[in-house]
């Protein structure tokens, strides 16, 4: 009978501690999950505001280009003009 009574003890002991350790388990990998997903918010925000930054400098740069051909052509209406002027100024 007392080695029943070990046996069962033994038992009830062995699930205990399973237990204990399955709550362990459990614990650890919320605490985990929540961690991760603080610095996954975290690398996202990050993330975003470069996005936002690279969106503001590509818009600028296409502005940029978009107004470069109106300045060449002005440059070079206005070196003609000034290749106009020099050569009325010659003849004076």
């Amino acid at each position: 009978m007392n080695d029943v009574i070990v046996a069962w003890i033994s038992v009830a002991g062995s699930i205990l501690v399973s237990l204990v350790s399955l709550a362990g388990v459990i614990y650890t990998g919320k605490k985990t999950g929540n961690e991760m997903s603080k610095q996954l918010e975290i690398q996202q925000a990050v993330t975003d505001t470069k996005i936002d930054e690279l969106t503001r400098e590509v818009r600028e740069h296409n502005n940029f280009a978009r107004r470069m051909p109106v300045v060449e052509e002005q440059i070079k209406v206005a070196n003609h003009r000034i290749k106009d002027i020099e050569e009325a100024l010659k003849h004076e």
